[in-house]
């Protein structure tokens, strides 16, 4: 069954490009174009890639604190005026 009509791209390709490595649609659209044209697949190859083995998501999910807690480190930011806020050189 073709995913991609625009590119002619099937479910067999996407299967083949996701056990090759490729973890997200951004990474299939490398490999072999689906999804960089109208669009209308990205939701497909999403349920396609599913939540299965992936090493950089698996790292992600065992990360424990989350991206913006580590950005907004108090001694990193000092207050300048009036709603200003500039990182310090000292980070």
């Amino acid at each position: 069954m073709y995913v991609c009509s625009c590119f002619g791209v099937t479910e067999a390709q996407v299967k083949k490009h996701a056990d090759a490595g490729a973890c997200t649609p951004r990474q299939i659209a490398s490999a072999c174009k689906a999804g960089t044209d109208c669009g209308g697949c990205v939701r497909r190859i999403q349920a396609l890639l599913g939540r299965g083995d992936c090493p950089r998501r698996d790292l992600l999910d065992q990360r424990q604190e989350p991206v913006t807690a580590s950005l907004a480190h108090p001694a990193a930011v000092s207050a300048v005026g009036t709603g200003d806020v500039r990182l310090s050189d000292a980070a």
